[in-house]
């Protein structure tokens, strides 16, 4: 796998870890994702994002929405 491919598949992992932590829909997640640039903060996070565990990233991703004004 390519490093484009495993910046994707994280992205999926944590979209669907927080859409099960946040407690709400797939497509919930995704537009709130969408409306705080998650996705691209994850690929630019990725050069320490991919030595750390789903957990770790989640953990971080949740204080960015949360430092972005996001109700989470």
């Amino acid at each position: 796998m390519n490093e484009q491919q495993q910046i994707l598949y994280m992205q999926v992992r944590i979209l669907r870890m927080a859409s099960e932590k946040f407690g709400i829909s797939l497509k919930e997640t995704a537009e709130l994702f969408r409306a705080f640039d998650v996705l691209s903060y994850i690929r630019v996070g990725w050069g320490i994002f991919h030595t750390e565990g789903d957990e770790a990233v989640f953990v971080d991703v949740k204080q960015y929405l949360k430092n972005k004004g996001a109700d989470v």
